[in-house]
Formats: C-alpha cells, structure tokens, sequence
C-alpha cells in the first residue's frame, strides 16, 4: 500500500506540475493575443473603445458561463476543504475546464484575479482520479484530495514551501501528521516541473541570517500604515460595493450581474487606459517592487494602489473567475514600497523594495487568515531574517487592529460577501 501512495503521489505531483504549467502559459498566450502582444506595450496604441470592449465581453460571457454552471465561480481552495470533509470529490471534469476557461479569460482581459482556485481544482481532480485508477481504499479519498491540492497549489506559485504551508492552513491541516510524506513529495514534484516554464517570485537583496536593528522602529511604523490601507480594501469591499449590491441594486436583482459586468468592464478598462501595469493578476509587480533599487514616483506608486485596490475589489462583485492571492501581494508590494520611498524622503535609512516584500506577505495573510503562510512565502521568497521577522510581527497585529472593526472570514475571501 505504502509503495502505491508514494507512486500515486510521483504521478499526482508530475502530472499536476504539467499542467498547471500549461495553464499559466496558456493565461499569458490568450493575453498576448487580445491585446495584440505585451499590453503594457501594446494598450497605448490600441483604440479606446476596444480597450473597454475586450474586459467587458470577457466578463459577460464568463458571468454567461456561471449562469449555466454556479460551480464555475464558487468552487475553489475552501470549497476542495469541503470536498474533503465529505470525502469526495465534487468538481466535475466539465465544471473544472469550464472554471479554468472562465479564469483564463478573466485573467487575461486585464481582472485583476489570481491562479491559486482553479490550480487547487486541478490537482484535486487529479489526485482524485489516480486514486480511482489505482483502486486505493476509499478512507484515502481525503488524502489524495489534499496532496492533489497541494501540488497544483506549489507549482502555480513555484514555491514548493509557501504552497504546502498554504494547502495545510487551507485544506490538508487535519492530515498533516499522517500524510505529510506524500503532500511533500506530490508538492516538491510539480514544483519541479513548473520551475522550467513558469517564473517564480524571488528577492535579489537578501542578507540572510544578518538582521539590522535600525528597521525595528520603521517596522513599528509600518504597522498603523498598512492597517490603514487593509480597512480602506475592506471598507470599499465590505461597505461601499456591498451597499450597492444589496440596497442600490435590490428592485434590479435579476439583472444583478449584468450591472456588475458592465461595471467591471467598465472599471478595467479604464484601469487600463490609465496604468495598464495596475491591472491583471499582479505577479509582475511584485516580483519588480521586491527588486527595484531605483526610486519610484511617490505619487506614481499611490495612484498605481487606488486602483489596485478599486480593481481587485470589482473583480469580485463582477465574478471574475481566480482567486485574490496574487491580487493582495501586489496591492501589498505596493504599499510596502510607497511606504519605504515615503521614509527615505525624510531621510530614513530604510530600503524600499524591503517593504514591498513584507507589506506583499502581510497584507494576503491578513486578507486570507493565512498568517503561517504569509510567514512561509517572506522566508522563501526573500531567504532574509530583516523581512521574515518583520512579516511575522506585523501579521499578527495587523491582524490583531484589522479585526477590531471587520469580521474578516477566510470562506468569503473571494466572494462579494
């Protein structure tokens, strides 16, 4: 039995790495060919109005594809935990292809919505399948789930680390001490695999195991400032679109959707036209901010989070199809970074892209309850104790002062609720 695992967990992590590969690929194909090559390059030579046509179909016709299937938009990382806890596996084939379509073309078309939802799917389908073909017992149904999970999970963040740590605090908690072997080994796999095409998130300026007290202070500091922009998402998010939705919007329930397409479409394109580096799922900026030794606007950098913030929130009540991880990093990187230029300014001797990776981790962890994960992603991501130990701190408190006045629940991350 112990050899059947271990070569259903090989052939779990290897297949999942493959294509979670091809997913991301194909994200970035189908975004190269509706903006007729790199947007950023491309979207100021484009006509306005097909800069507003592209976001605006795609959010139709996927809000069309959820109509005929509510599984399109809802199932994700929380929804597979559930699978779990029933011990089955309730994604169909179907509902899976059509989920990674819909979050292909939202991801595409500018929304900003990450890639961790639909890769948790697609492992989990996987691992769901090899354990029918290799006939396991029916009481492993919820490990192979979670080890399908995780390895979909490390291989879209090319972090074989930060994606355990993120499938254990999401889906596979409960199976850590029996199963933990075979989630390591699925996860390292498809990690393998998807480092040879996919790009991960890595910090150039790490000091390692050497830690500047000068930062303590600039850390205390960070705290109250990031907590301001993290009730700011919440507030728009929870109070001024959820307003909307359910009081201005309630005689127009039915063409609920419609409005919110229209809005969203709306919305990103002019996110587009303004700063088209602001919208899509934000990996390129975080992995840019984290990096970035020359200064940046100060002012550049807030308008840049406005519509970050604008953008992720609406992609929610649009149901762009993807999950918010990346999203949050980025908003986070940026606020980390406008916070460091803003310390320099006064002649603080602190380093940017410093905050960027910490304010990247804090800000997903707070938004998510991921504070274990957030920890994980500092320490792979930036291998240095200056950002490890800053994220672990602020996290908690951030955390802490966040909660005071927002019920943040992990199961409605990525909904409108």
């Amino acid at each position: 039995m112990i050899g059947k695992l271990i070569i259903a967990s090989v052939i779990t992590g290897l297949i999942s790495g493959i294509f979670i590969a091809g997913y991301e690929l194909l994200i970035t194909f189908t975004t190269y060919f509706l903006f007729m090559g790199n947007p950023i390059q491309t979207i100021p030579t484009l006509p306005v109005w097909y800069i507003y046509l592209v976001p605006t179909l795609a959010i139709f016709f996927v809000n069309y594809m959820v109509s005929r299937d509510k599984n399109i938009r809802e199932y994700g990382v929380n929804e597979i935990a559930e699978s779990i806890a029933q011990n089955k596996m309730t994604l169909s084939l179907k509902t899976l292809f059509l989920k990674v379509f819909a979050s292909t073309l939202s991801l595409s078309s500018g929304f900003l919505a990450g890639t961790e939802g639909p890769s948790a799917g697609v492992g989990a389908m996987i691992a769901y399948h090899i354990h029918r073909l290799f006939r396991l017992p029916e009481m492993l149904v919820k490990m192979m789930i979670s080890v399908g999970a995780s390895s979909g999970i490390a291989a879209i963040f090319v972090s074989p680390v930060t994606g355990m740590a993120f499938a254990v605090e999401n889906i596979a908690y409960q199976f850590l001490k029996q199963y933990i072997g075979y989630l390591i080994l699925a996860s390292m796999l498809a990690f393998s695999v998807s480092i040879n095409f996919l790009e991960p998130i890595l910090f150039e300026h790490s000091h390692g195991r050497h830690f500047n007290n000068d930062y303590i202070i600039a850390n205390l500091i960070f705290v109250p400032f990031i907590t301001a922009f993290i009730y700011f998402y919440l507030f728009l998010k929870k109070r001024v679109l959820r307003f909307i939705d359910l009081e201005i919007f309630k005689n127009f329930s039915r063409w609920r959707n419609h409005i919110f397409a229209l809005i969203g479409g709306g919305a990103i394109g002019t996110i587009l036209l303004l700063k088209p580096q602001a919208a899509f799922s934000g990996k390129l900026i975080v992995i840019t901010l984290i990096n970035q030794e020359h200064h940046l606007s100060l002012a550049l950098i807030l308008s840049v989070i406005i519509l970050r913030i604008v953008g992720t929130t609406i992609s929610i009540y649009a149901n762009a199809v993807g999950g918010v991880f990346l999203p949050l990093m980025s908003i986070g990187a940026l606020i980390g970074y406008a916070f460091g230029e803003l310390l320099t300014t006064y002649y603080f001797p602190v380093e940017p892209f410093y905050f960027a990776a910490i304010g990247a981790a804090v800000f997903m962890g707070v938004l998510m309850k991921l504070p274990l994960t957030a920890v994980v992603l500092a320490m792979e991501t930036t291998f240095d104790y200056n950002v490890v130990v800053a994220t672990g701190v602020s996290v908690v408190l951030v955390s802490y002062f966040s909660n005071l006045y927002f019920d943040i629940r992990k199961k409605y991350t990525t909904r409108a609720d």
